[in-house]
């Protein structure tokens, strides 16, 4: 059974929920990723931020990054998965709530994310499809 642990990308890291945008865009950059997992105060899951996040809700809109927060654009139920959770549940994960990045949670602890080049690695051409299909048709 391959499991959200074998597919995932390790070593994701969070961004405080205090953290300013422009450190987290800093920290993409680092990093060489397009989203960050968002921690409340006790290393919890409380969103995730995107690059995109930044550019259209922060920057677009005539905001400082540097004075607003991940915190501040951290939005509706953070999505989750349990390391050991097989992939057809990772799969439906994503697809039912139509979203492109998944953090993987062990032992309440982040320990990685998926993303669609993971999935790329790891899926059948006919999974990959399916996925693409459902999770960037429109709602």
């Amino acid at each position: 059974m391959t499991t959200a642990g074998d597919i995932m990308h390790r070593g994701a890291q969070w961004i405080p929920a205090h953290e300013t945008l422009d450190r987290a865009a800093q920290l993409m950059r680092q990093l060489d990723v397009g989203a960050l997992p968002i921690s409340d105060e006790n290393e919890r899951l409380c969103g995730i931020l995107t690059d995109r996040d930044i550019v259209v809700g922060c920057v677009a809109m005539g905001h400082d990054p540097a004075k607003v927060t991940a915190g501040d654009m951290a939005q509706g139920t953070p999505r989750w998965i349990a390391s050991d959770a097989d992939v057809d549940e990772v799969l439906n994960e994503m697809q039912g709530h139509q979203i492109r990045r998944l953090p993987v949670i062990e032992n309440k602890r982040l320990v990685g994310m998926i993303s669609e080049a993971d999935l790329a690695k790891h899926l059948s051409d006919d999974q990959l499809a399916g996925w693409v299909e459902r999770v960037y048709a429109r709602s």
